[in-house]
């Protein structure tokens, strides 16, 4: 198909889908995901999906409504996401740039770049001058802060869903020698070779953040992520100037300001946007430029299949982070091969949904 698309109406649907292992993390306990997917429609009969993952069942009352204010004052308009992306942006200035507002502007954005690729009749990496292949990925499906005596078993079966050479731990138990456990199972269970990122999920303050990752950094481990508050620039610049394990932040960088303020404040090694927070395609496309042009690489946050396609244009593109917490309600999942994401040659971001699943999950 060739020609402008244009905006004709969205169809938006929450549901919540059991978890094969809950979430156990210093940001709390949780048996089911809460997933808000997009139906984009165009006057040109292509439609564009995306899907937002916001963690709380009930941010479903505030973006939904907030989804459709979008695409009701974009109606009858061509899809141009990289202006939209401002443009809706500076609708929503008067209530923020950051939490809501941009989470809505994402999950619209991924909706947009994902017609533009199927009337293209090209996947989303090919549309936006990339290939397709293989994406390097590591397993972060498990490994919370469970039962240590647990952790050794369960690594094994996260490494062996894709033969999978790096696996996410998350650390932060109440005593040192319970994280250095932790490490010791997971090593014991997937092999002493396997690459072990951890995260702390925001647990520590900065003085006890010191401390655990002063005494954990002999451990050879990958990344420590997120330690502290996420807006601690400061803390992280400091952590960053003393560790010797690199630092990995960046999950809630809300658009390309924040991924601006992080690398000229030397707040971190790596950084992995989240494409709900840095603002979708559009957001990913402005904000990682930012980081390649300082030398930092740059690794994903949850939706592996949008970031799948953005890591194979990404220039200083580093590992995709894999979950299936959404896979209950995709048709057609992508496939993980020797610890690899592979992008499949599908027109769009290449996600359909299992309509029986979505019914079954409606919330």
């Amino acid at each position: 198909m060739t020609g402008k698309l244009t905006l004709k109406s969205i169809e938006v649907r929450a549901v919540s889908v059991p978890l094969r292992r809950p979430v156990v993390s210093k940001v709390g306990l949780f048996k089911d995901w809460p997933l808000i997917l997009i139906d984009l429609y165009t006057n040109e009969g292509v439609v564009g999906r995306s899907y937002l993952e916001p963690y709380l069942r009930n941010a479903a009352r505030y973006l939904v409504p907030a989804l459709h204010d979008l695409a009701a004052a974009r109606a009858g308009q061509e899809l141009a996401p990289l202006s939209d992306f401002q443009d809706n942006r500076r609708g929503l200035n008067l209530v923020g740039y950051e939490g809501m507002a941009m989470i809505a502007v994402a999950g619209l954005d991924m909706a947009m770049w994902d017609a533009l690729a199927k009337a293209a009749a090209m996947p989303l990496a090919t549309l936006l001058g990339g290939t397709l292949g293989p994406v390097p990925a590591y397993n972060s499906n498990g490994l919370w802060l469970i039962d240590v005596a647990r952790l050794a078993t369960e690594a094994r079966e996260l490494a062996d869903e894709g033969r999978f050479k790096s696996l996410k731990l998350r650390l932060g138990r109440d005593r040192l020698a319970d994280d250095l456990a932790a490490i010791r199972e997971v090593r014991q269970g997937a092999g002493e070779d396997i690459l072990l990122m951890v995260d702390f999920n925001q647990g520590l303050a900065l003085g006890d953040a010191l401390h655990r990752c002063h005494a954990l950094d002999d451990q050879g481990l990958y990344w420590f992520e997120e330690p502290i508050a996420y807006d601690n620039l400061a803390g992280y610049s400091q952590l960053t100037r003393e560790l010797d394990t690199p630092v990995q932040l960046g999950e809630n960088f809300y658009g390309p300001r924040d991924m601006h303020k992080a690398v000229s404040a030397g707040a971190g090694d790596y950084v992995m946007p989240d494409l709900m927070r840095i603002g979708g395609v559009s957001g990913w496309l402005r904000a990682v430029p930012i980081a390649a042009a300082a030398g930092i690489q740059v690794s994903t946050h949850l939706y592996p299949e949008f970031a799948a396609h953005l890591m194979r244009v990404t220039e200083t593109a580093h590992w995709l982070e894999w979950q299936d917490w959404h896979y209950p309600i995709l048709k057609d999942p992508f496939p993980i091969k020797e610890s690899c994401l592979e992008v499949p040659n599908r027109p769009g971001a290449g996600i359909e949904w299992d309509e029986a699943a979505v019914n079954r999950y409606r919330m």
